[in-house]
Order: C-alpha cells, then sequence, then structure tokens
C-alpha cells in the first residue's frame, strides 16, 4: 500500500476521551486510510512521530473569525497552536447575512469595519469563504444581533411581530443553506433589549433542522442562573440542543459560585442536551462595556478609535493621567475594546475540567493587542492545566478540543482519529507543547507544535507555516440532537 503520508508510531489519542496507544497512521487522498501497524507501507511522505502525541486537528468552537478567514486566509494564530476548524457567528455577531446602512454596532464591529461586511445572504459568505480557502475549515452560526441590524431602525427594544417574521426568513433561508444554527449575545446593548419571546419565536426555525442554540448569556454576573434558565428555556421551546458560551462567573462579587452554575447546567443535562465552552483564562476581552467598568479589578484597554495611543494601557492608569474618573475615562476612550481581569482562577478550573465543557478560545483578530488566548488558548489546555497542573488526563483535554466538539455541532467525519474520516490532524510533543503568548506580548506561536494537517495536507511544521490552504466550508451534517450524551 502507497500512502501520501505515513505518520509513525504516534502515541496516537484520538479523541474519544481514552487513553492513547502507539500506532502507525496512513493517509491518502485527504483521509485517514489506515490505523496500526504499518510497518512493511510506503509513503511519499513518513513521519517519524517517537515520542510525540498525535490528536485530531483542534476544533474551535468559540471564535470571532468571520471575516478574517476570508481577509487573512492564512490564519496563523490558529493554525500555529493545531486548531484545524473554526466556528464562527458567535455571541450573536455573524458576518452574514448582513446588510448595513451604517458602521456595524457594537459589538459587530469586533468583526471589522463597515466594509468587512459584504454578504447580504448566508449562501454568499459560504461562497466567499469557498473562494479564499482558508488554511482552516470554517462553519458558522447565525448572530442573532446580525439578524436585528438587517430589519430593525433601533436596536434597543425588542423587535415587532413584522420584523420577528423578516428575521425567521433569514434565518430559515441561512439554514437550509448549511448554517450551524442560531446564536445570541443578550448581553450586549444591541440585544440586551430583546424579550425572551422574540428569541423563542426565532429558535422556532431550528427546530425542523436539528440546529443548534448558543448563547452569551444575557448575564453572566449576579443574575447568571436566571440567564442560564432564558437559555435552556429557548432549547425546550425549539427541542434543539443549547450550549453556552465562555461559561463564567463574571466579576467579584460573583467568584466562588461556578459550583451552582455547574449544578444548574448538569440538572439540566438530564432531560435535554445542554453544555458550554469555556476559555482557559481568569481574563475576558470584548469591546469596552461601561456597565463593567470598577475598580474592582484590572482592566487593560487594548484599541480605542478616540485615543488609539492608549492600547495595551490600563484604564486606571489613563483615567489617573487624565485626572478623571474611571467612568469618564472610559466614555472618552469609546468606542474601545478591553480585557477584563474579573474571574477567580478556581471558578476557571472548575468549569474548564467539567465533563460538559468544551474549549473554545474566543479570541479577537481584529484587536491590534489581543488577549493572548487569541494564539494561545489550546496549547495552554494542554501544557498548563493538564501537564503542569494535573486537572486532567491529557487524553481529556484532547477530547474536550476535538470529539466532543465534533459530536456537538454535526462536524461528520471529523474529530476523531478514525479510518475513513478526514484526516485533520495535528502532532505534539506533550513535554514542550505550552503558550507562549502572554498578555504583555500577545501575539506569539506557541511552542511543541510539530505539525499540522488539514484535509490530509501538511500546513505547518516545524514552526512554520508552509503557505498551504487547504480548509474548506463545513456544512451543518444533518441533526445536531445527537451529539450530546448525558453525565
Amino acid at each position: 500500500m502507497q500512502y501520501d503520508t505515513l505518520i509513525r508510531q504516534a502515541l496516537v489519542m484520538d479523541g474519544r476521551n481514552a487513553p492513547g496507544y502507539v500506532a502507525d497512521v496512513g493517509l491518502r487522498d485527504g483521509r485517514i486510510e489506515a490505523i496500526g501497524d504499518l510497518s512493511a507501507a510506503l509513503a511519499t511522505h513518513v513521519i517519524d512521530a517517537r515520542g510525540r502525541v498525535l490528536a485530531p486537528g483542534f476544533i474551535d468552537v468559540h471564535t470571532h473569525d468571520d471575516t478574517v478567514v476570508i481577509r487573512q486566509p492564512q490564519m496563523l494564530p490558529k493554525l500555529s497552536q493545531g486548531v484545524t476548524t473554526v466556528i464562527v457567528g458567535n455571541c450573536g455577531i455573524s458576518a452574514s447575512p448582513v446588510s448595513l446602512r451604517a458602521e456595524p454596532p457594537d459589538p459587530m464591529n469586533l468583526l471589522g469595519p463597515r466594509e468587512a461586511f459584504t454578504y447580504p445572504r448566508f449562501a454568499d459568505y459560504r461562497a466567499a469563504v469557498e473562494r479564499a480557502q482558508p488554511a482552516v475549515n470554517v462553519a458558522a452560526l447565525i448572530g442573532h444581533t446580525a439578524l436585528r441590524s438587517n430589519h430593525m431602525d433601533d436596536l434597543h427594544r425588542s423587535a415587532t411581530f413584522d420584523e420577528i417574521a423578516a428575521m425567521r426568513a433569514q434565518l430559515r433561508e441561512s439554514l437550509e443553506d448549511g448554517a450551524l444554527g442560531l446564536s445570541t449575545g443578550l448581553a450586549y446593548a444591541s440585544a440586551f433589549n430583546a424579550e425572551t419571546d422574540e428569541v423563542l419565536q426565532l429558535s422556532e426555525e431550528l427546530t425542523a433542522f436539528g440546529a443548534v442554540y448558543t448563547t452569551h448569556l444575557r448575564s453572566e454576573f449576579e443574575p447568571v442562573l436566571a440567564a442560564m434558565d432564558e437559555a435552556f428555556l429557548v432549547g425546550r421551546h425549539a427541542q434543539v440542543p443549547v450550549i453556552i458560551s465562555h461559561l463564567k462567573c463574571a466579576g467579584a462579587g460573583n467568584w466562588g459560585r461556578s459550583p451552582q452554575l455547574l449544578a444548574a447546567l448538569e440538572q439540566a443535562a438530564k432531560t435535554h442536551p445542554v453544555g458550554c465552552d469555556c476559555y482557559p483564562y481568569a481574563a475576558s476581552s470584548s469591546t469596552l462595556d461601561l456597565k463593567q467598568v470598577t475598580d474592582a479589578f484590572r482592566i487593560t484597554i487594548t484599541w480605542s478609535t478616540a485615543h488609539p495611543e492608549m492600547g495595551g494601557r490600563d484604564l486606571q492608569a489613563i483615567a489617573a493621567e487624565w485626572d478623571v474618573s474611571l467612568m469618564d475615562a472610559a466614555r472618552r476612550l469609546q468606542p474601545a475594546g478591553a480585557v477584563y481581569y474579573g474571574m477567580d482562577e478556581a471558578d476557571v478550573r472548575r468549569i474548564l475540567a467539567h465533563p460538559l465543557s468544551m474549549v473554545g478560545s474566543d479570541g479577537l483578530p481584529e484587536d491590534p493587542f489581543p488577549h493572548p488566548r487569541l494564539w494561545g488558548a489550546f496549547p495552554r489546555v494542554l501544557g498548563h492545566f493538564s501537564r503542569d497542573v494535573g486537572l486532567f488526563p491529557l487524553h481529556t483535554a484532547v477530547h474536550k478540543m476535538t470529539g466532543l466538539s465534533a459530536a456537538r455541532f454535526g462536524l461528520s467525519e471529523r474529530g476523531e482519529i478514525r479510518v475513513g474520516h478526514w484526516a485533520d490532524l495535528v502532532l505534539f510533543d506533550p513535554l514542550r507543547v505550552r503558550d507562549v503568548a502572554d498578555f504583555k506580548a500577545p501575539q506569539q506561536a506557541a511552542e511543541g507544535i510539530d505539525g499540522v494537517w488539514v484535509n490530509g495536507v501538511l500546513s505547518y511544521s516545524d514552526g512554520q507555516p508552509n503557505g498551504q490552504r487547504p480548509g474548506r466550508f463545513l456544512a451543518r451534517s444533518g441533526d445536531l440532537r445527537g451529539g450530546f450524551s448525558t453525565l
């Protein structure tokens, strides 16, 4: 048997949350052709993988890469950490279907300026991704706020019957064209005033497709349990799975409540398919939100349209320099972005370790001084949390980033090393893998990622991309309700 690529003697962690085993893996025509003892086989490319782990390519379930996969298709921040698939359209914001009349409203501006939004139909976006041929695979959600911006003249109210009907039609068309489901960002001012009934009506379009509902909760602060209840209500109403985005206990007054949140998640999971994603850091990042301005924890400004020179500086230092209050400084900086050091490490660890949680970076590629999760989230789970802290075995870390994620989002023939599956793979050194990006120098590639294959094509090796861009658009495949297992 002649293979395109033969990876010899790797410790295979196949994405199923089971201990690894040593095997050879043969690739041909973009797929995994064989696994086992292939010592007699020949191949065009042979990789000696002794002492290293071969895992499915990591699936970043929570990204804001919607427009960057087209405008910067080399996708180095993701490829360099072993990510082979990104899911875009999170937090209610998506690049399509969008028809802007002015500059994108907050937080849609996280995806870029007005000229980045040129996809009035989801089919237009899908075609643009396919033309761009990004280095990674792309699957997409439809953003609630994006739909609102298309049909409402004022985002600071609930939608009318006719506006909801127009949004439903666009959502239905997008689902027919392969979108994964609907995302909301109810915490943001542009969607906060949407009544629960508005979301319930939109969610009804998901039912026939078995699509997924993901949500940036209406609050991640003190009312977080009520916000979780709202999310579960939507899922039960539509009879579709629910994924809570970046589950956290935000704000100093909320620290220590992760057992309550996880108990609520477990209770809901007894009768309905639910889960969550999270990122492995005790700091968040988004636009500068006046509701989150506080002196209870550190806030760093990442960008500011009015004062770009303040990017990378702490809000407290800026306020002191200007001799104004924190709130006045924040108002003067807007529109702006920020990193909020508003979580407790113990809560982060409990949520990350929970069996219902997946890993998502929530990285912001448009940010000129991004949170280090953009470049480091996945190796941080492997190196810091699994190897160094011992939070969970390495095969569990891999499962949270591969098999679990593929099942939840219906990415068929991905997420596991299995004969016949697409050859999305990452080869890494379990002793060396680590995140290098930090809050002072956030744009640094990880160490210990030795090879990344996307659809069977080696695209990153020895710390460098090779210019190959074999990524594809991944349409929703089938009913996603079957991808959730009970505890």
